[in-house]
């Protein structure tokens, strides 16, 4: 664990710096709050574009998309629109955080699949079934993220990743689920110690 004040360090690009923690890191619940406002978006333009056969919102949505993603990758994090604002919705909260290098792998593989879309339903020139093919997958990813905080991405550089990431959401990196059948045990100590007192004479 690092113990060099975080103003002192270089910001990344990625994440931020909490003492304590030796690599950059970004809020669990800002990332999934921020996912739910994209899935949102993205699943009435979606949804518009299946019904009615306009694809112009599903375009405008691709193209917001492929901005947020760019700006998460190359500007920082600190500037992309949602996940500020998925930030200031979970300020009341107490912090998840994981480490910013599985979520990078995450962010590329969302810019390539809007950056896709927006190559079939432009220069390709591809069916629109395509697009709004990729676009749900897309759409389905961001709310297995919102909803069950599963991560493809993030799990992908779990396995592959030469620097293993060592913070993940739900503790993945280090935590041994139990097996079917059996129950997660979790000691309560504020609970046991109040046991104990209660059973002196």
């Amino acid at each position: 664990m690092s113990t060099t004040p975080p103003e002192v360090r270089e910001r990344p690009v990625i994440g931020q710096w909490v003492i304590g923690i030796d690599v950059p890191v970004v809020n669990e619940r800002a990332v999934r709050a921020s996912a739910g406002i994209l899935f949102l978006a993205g699943f009435a333009a979606w949804q518009h574009s299946v019904l009615t056969g306009d694809l112009r919102p599903m375009q405008l949505f691709g193209i917001a998309f492929a901005l947020e993603m760019y700006l998460r990758l190359f500007v920082g994090t600190r500037w992309t629109p949602t996940l500020a604002l998925g930030t200031l919705i979970t300020r009341p909260q107490r912090p998840e955080w994981v480490d910013a290098r599985s979520k990078k792998l995450a962010w590329m593989l969302g810019f390539g699949m809007a950056l896709t879309g927006c190559f079939a339903l432009g220069w390709l020139g591809l069916a629109p079934a395509i697009a709004q093919t990729i676009c749900a997958i897309c759409l389905a990813l961001l709310f297995a993220e919102a909803a069950f905080g599963y991560c493809l991405g993030c799990e992908l550089a779990r396995r592959v990743s030469r620097e293993k990431p060592t913070l993940c959401s739900g503790d993945t990196c280090t935590y041994t689920p139990p097996r079917r059948g059996e129950t997660h045990r979790i000691h309560d100590a504020g609970r046991s110690a109040l046991t104990d007192r209660s059973n002196e004479p």
